[in-house]
């Protein structure tokens, strides 16, 4: 400590001169021992000192963004794998931040800048006699493999950005069939009260999973029956309202009983309290309190998960705003190729979705929300 002369840890220090740095501006690193103590004396030393300051959220990774060592979407990508809970949410973080979208972004940008170069010339030199080759018809050939890999794309990303959420399954069946039992098995916690007492769970309950590298979210829920109160009937239909939108309904019932017709989610049925049948149902069977038929459910959970939201390893959008930009793009680029023989208005399309792709990539107008996206960073990143 320059302030006191006493020695607080012994370490590493590295220096990165620009523009070779995770920064691109000069960049030291301080490498120290993990203790509680040690980091706190050397964070206040370093702070005492004349021109340094705490970073704030997500800093470093927004000077790599300004100096041209990420993009947007790599920046995005490495704050998914800092959140990642699962093995296919890291995978797709992984392709994310190591440009796999940048990548693809840029091959659509190459392909709409030399169209949209083509067309200029005419608009500009083709009384001139110095523009040879254009024809509507070649410019129709470079749009439409475009417009159709853009599609191809945007067909894949509703799973993609489901990947960050996770699926979705809630268990539904009739009171007391062990579900509350069930989820407080698989998530190896109490998530519910179990008593043999029916109606005990009155709220929605949720635990968050990793089963297979897949993110699941597991609901309980009340047992449904005729509700006997006012309070009891709220949950019940707040549930059913829920259970519209799940991925997966997992219906558990004692006696093999299937679920309501009014139920029209996909549909796993399982028996429970298999410990207590006379005789096997032939079907997916399982005992909570034993373990019995876990693992086997565990894994058709798993697969049909994977089913729909893959496995993160082709996945290209992670948010919202990839798929509303790449979108509006080819809804550009689609006008551009029915916009008959107007070049002007095909040259105002083609812009058009340029601007639209730059944005997945930060290349144009993205000041409003730069702020959201590296404000999710811890310090220090």
């Amino acid at each position: 400590d320059p302030a006191t002369d006493e020695t607080l840890d012994r370490g590493l220090a590295l220096f990165f001169p620009a523009p070779q740095s995770p920064t691109g501006e000069d960049y030291a690193e301080l490498q120290c021992h993990g203790g509680r103590a040690v980091v706190s004396g050397i964070i206040s030393a370093l702070a005492r000192q004349k021109n340094l300051r705490p970073a704030e959220a997500g800093e470093f990774v927004q000077r790599g963004f300004r100096h041209g060592k990420l993009d947007l979407s790599q920046a995005e990508g490495l704050a998914d794998l800092i959140e990642a809970e699962t093995q296919s949410q890291a995978r797709q973080a992984l392709r994310l931040s190591g440009g796999a979208l940048r990548r693809k972004v840029e091959t659509w940008r190459s392909a709409l800048i030399a169209a949209l170069a083509q067309v200029e010339a005419e608009l500009d030199f083709s009384d001139e006699g110095d523009v040879e080759g254009f024809s509507l018809s070649a410019l129709a050939q470079t749009l439409a493999p475009l417009s159709a890999d853009m599609a191809s794309v945007l067909a894949i990303s509703p799973a993609s950005e489901r990947m960050k959420e996770g699926y979705e399954v809630m268990i539904l069946g009739p009171p007391n069939a062990g579900k509350s039992t069930l989820i407080n098995k698989l998530a190896d916690r109490e998530v519910a009260i179990v008593t043999s007492q029916p109606g005990t769970t009155r709220d929605m309950l949720e635990a968050h999973l990793d089963l297979e590298g897949m993110p699941i979210t597991l609901i309980d829920t009340a047992g449904l029956r005729l509700a006997e109160d006012e309070i009891e009937k709220i949950g019940i239909g707040r549930m059913l309202e829920r259970a519209r939108n799940a991925d997966l309904i997992l219906w558990l019932s004692p006696d093999g009983a299937l679920p309501p017709a009014e139920i029209k989610q996909p549909v796993l049925c399982v028996t429970s309290k298999s410990d207590l049948l006379a005789r096997s149902s032939g079907g997916l069977e399982i005992c909570a309190l034993t373990g019995v038929g876990l693992e086997k459910l565990c894994k058709e959970i798993a697969a049909l998960a994977r089913a729909q939201l893959g496995d993160g390893g082709s996945a290209l959008f992670s948010r919202q705003r990839h798929r509303i930009a790449t979108q509006e793009a080819l809804e550009a680029v689609q006008n551009a190729l029915t916009s008959a023989k107007q070049l002007e208005l095909i040259a105002d399309d083609l812009r058009l979705a340029l601007r639209k792709l730059g944005k997945i990539i930060g290349v144009v107008d993205v000041e409003e929300i730069l702020g959201v996206i590296f404000s999710r960073f811890c310090i220090g990143k």
